[in-house]
Formats: structure tokens, C-alpha cells, sequence
């Protein structure tokens, strides 16, 4: 018999996939920026940790205006979300030391986008080593920290 291993947080997960709406819409539109995550606020994009992240302090990066295409952000657009990946790079190092990042966007569901009818960026802070036996034959990642401590931490370095 295999061996078990239970999440039930990501029922949560599962099941907000059938939600209407985009949390890079909702979540902004609301003032409870603790609770949803989101850790900075621009004139034109904002960064949040992502609630199932591949490393502690997994961040994401999204423009205001809703949109799956790159096409469509104006230059402001563009310019202050590069300007917000200079800026998640320097705290998280400044917060966790990684030793490297992973730095990417995902264009459309083919292109492995969770949410693909929304742009956005993701920062992933990278450990020499951090890739152990859990992730690479159970397909788990074992995260050692709570969003709730990586976002005091982050907003401490802020």
C-alpha cells in the first residue's frame, strides 16, 4: 500500500478553481491586503506572495488592468512591473539570502498558466540544494515557513 500524504489545504485550491472572478482583480479591489497577501501596491501593478508557492517566498507580480496579453499593457505597464522585479529580487534577498531565482511568466494554459486569463510574473527564490528527494520522486515541495511569517518578513525589509 502506498504511502499517504495529506494537504488538506489544497482543497481550498481545488475547489477556487471553479470561482468566478480573478484574484488579480478581486484581491486589489478589496482593503485587506494582509490577509489576501498582497505586499505592494503601484500606480500600475502589485506584488503578493502566492498562496501555493513553490519556495518561501514565491511572489507574484500583476498588472492592475485585466488582461492575458503582454500586448496589451502600455509602456507604464511594463516599466514599473520590471522596476517591481528589480525591487522583489533585492528583498527577497535582503529577507531570505537564496542563492539564485527563477524568474518567469507563463503565456496562456499551454504555456502552463494557472490563471491564464490574467498576466502575471513569478519570483521564485532558489536554495543550492533545495531540490531534495520529496520534490523530485513524491512530487512535494516541503516549505519550512507559513505565508502568514513570509509576509511579516517580507514587509519587514519593505
Amino acid at each position: 500500500m502506498p504511502d499517504q500524504l495529506w494537504a488538506p489545504w489544497r482543497f481550498s485550491y481545488i475547489e477556487s478553481k471553479e470561482a468566478p472572478g480573478c484574484i488579480f482583480v478581486d484581491l486589489p479591489a478589496q482593503d485587506n491586503d494582509a490577509e489576501n497577501l498582497i505586499l505592494f501596491r503601484g500606480q500600475h501593478a502589485f506584488v503578493m506572495l502566492n498562496r501555493y508557492p513553490y519556495t518561501n517566498g514565491h511572489l507574484l507580480i500583476a498588472p492592475y488592468q485585466h488582461t492575458a496579453e503582454m500586448a496589451d499593457l502600455s509602456d507604464p505597464e511594463l516599466l514599473e512591473i520590471h522596476q517591481l522585479l528589480r525591487s522583489c529580487v533585492g528583498w527577497l534577498k535582503e529577507a531570505y539570502a537564496p542563492h539564485g531565482f527563477n524568474i518567469g511568466v507563463n503565456l496562456g494554459s499551454a504555456g502552463g498558466a494557472g490563471i491564464p486569463s490574467h498576466i502575471h510574473w513569478h519570483i521564485v527564490p532558489r536554495w543550492s540544494g533545495d531540490t531534495n528527494f520529496m520534490t523530485t520522486v513524491g512530487e512535494v515541495r516541503v516549505l519550512p515557513q507559513s505565508l502568514e511569517e513570509s509576509y511579516v518578513k517580507l514587509r519587514a525589509v519593505m
